[in-house]
């Protein structure tokens, strides 16, 4: 049992295999231990020790499809990250270390072309860091995916068949021996007017020197006329000074009297002008009061009056419409009780009525032909006719066709006329009767 349970040294990752009770095919430990179980598990080390892999890349095809060798050195290494260790457990297990070394040669060797594709020459042949920055970022997340990791990247020179590297590198010598020259024809040139400037600066500051003795003497002489010319100004404006304050302190005295005289004035003005509004306004506002209530009296009035009037209409039309309301309910009542007495028979109820309003229409027909003076009309005629009637009496018979008959009126209406009322005898409708029963 002692023997089953492995210690992990610091430089080797203890890969533990077979029937792990997870989700993934091994399990690795980096410094720790773990008990291995007989049968269901076996377990493996992976040498963390760097490996340094020499790669030559010759004939790279640059940006500008120029050509270049780039000899470099990387230093690998398997990985101590969880997710890395596990892929390195599960593709370089087994592997002996001249494999391993030999697919991340093949791997370095396609990210540098790939890089160096990229990249023009003058980044690769002056920037450097950028270049080994590429290296790296491509480099690295390749190898991650077999479980290694770059340590270290070592380029150790850069140069083409065709020479361009060595021009450029021939171009920046140049340059850097004529700034060189340059920088010394300055230094020259500022030596030479240093010296001119120093002798300029000598003869200029003895003379200034001179100069400036002279000026100073007279500077002493002008200071003593000042003195004597500032005393004297000093004592008339001293003088003047004094004058000015008296003739301001008058003033000063007259303007605050004038302000006095200024504010009772105004004051004066302030209480004519409110007394004068007092005598004017005030009526005025009176009187405007007194009209508003007038006016809004009258309104009012108005409105009362209008109301009033609304009112009454309102009643009397109300009046009206219960009275009508009266009359055709008691009309309705009527025509109801007479159906009722016909038997509720609408057309001998309707005959009741005619037979009610029957004088009326006889009085209506003879009322249309009452007032007709026959003494005014003048007929002409030849004398003679047909049938033995005059134009006179042709003339009358059709006056009085012009009258409808009650016959016809009740056609009319849509009813028949009793027979007692068209002017036939008991005879007359015996026979008629006769002649239907045969």
């Amino acid at each position: 049992m002692f023997r089953r349970y492995k210690r992990c040294p610091s430089d080797k990752i203890l890969v533990v295999y077979g029937k792990t009770g997870g989700d993934e095919s091994a399990k690795c430990i980096h410094g720790g231990a773990a008990f291995i179980w007989p049968i269901i598990q076996d377990y493996s080390f992976l040498d963390l020790t760097p490996i340094s892999i020499e790669v030559n890349l010759i004939n790279a095809l640059s940006k500008q499809n120029i050509r270049v060798n780039v000899p470099s050195r990387f230093t690998i290494g398997i990985s101590t990250e969880p997710s890395v260790m596990q892929n390195a457990a599960e593709r370089l297990l087994e592997l002996s270390l001249d494999a391993v070394q030999e697919l991340a040669q093949e791997i370095i060797f396609g990210q540098l072309r790939l890089v160096v594709a990229s990249m023009d020459i003058e980044e690769i042949n002056t920037d450097r860091d950028q270049f080994l920055s590429h290296i790296t970022h491509s480099v690295e997340a390749e190898l991650k995916k077999v479980g290694l990791k770059l340590i270290n990247v070592n380029i150790t020179d850069i140069h083409d068949e065709s020479g361009y590297i060595e021009a450029l590198g021939k171009e920046a010598a140049a340059k850097a021996i004529n700034d060189a020259i340059i920088s010394v024809s300055q230094k020259d040139r500022d030596g030479a007017i240093g010296q001119a400037q120093a002798v300029q600066d000598q003869r200029t500051q003895v003379a200034a020197a001179n100069a400036q003795a002279v000026e100073g003497e007279n500077m002493a002489k002008i200071k003593v006329a000042n003195s004597d010319a500032d005393r004297r100004a000093r004592e008339a404006e001293a003088e003047r000074i004094a004058n000015a304050s008296e003739k301001v302190q008058s003033a000063k005295a007259l303007e605050e009297a004038y302000a006095a005289e200024k504010i009772a004035e105004d004051a004066r003005a302030l209480r004519k002008k409110a007394e004068q509004g007092a005598d004017i306004i005030v009526p005025a506002e009176i009187d405007k009061r007194k009209i508003e209530i007038d006016a809004e009296a009258a309104a009012e009035r108005i409105r009362r009056i209008a109301k009033g009037e609304a009112d009454a209409i309102f009643l009397r039309k109300e009046a009206e419409a219960k009275g009508l309301f009266e009359i055709l309910t008691k009309q309705a009542e009527g025509l109801d009780r007479i159906v009722k007495a016909a038997g509720n028979n609408s057309k001998d109820a309707v005959l009741l009525l005619i037979a009610d309003k029957l004088p009326d229409l006889v009085k209506m027909q003879s009322e249309a032909i009452k007032n007709i003076k026959i003494d005014k009309i003048t007929v002409w005629e030849n004398g003679g006719g047909k049938d033995g009637k005059t134009a006179t009496s042709n003339f009358i018979s059709g006056m009085y066709k012009s009258v409808p008959p009650l016959q016809e009126m009740f056609n009319m209406a849509g009813m028949e006329l009793p027979e007692y009322l068209k002017g036939k005898t008991v005879d007359d409708k015996t026979d008629d009767q006769a002649e239907v029963v045969e």
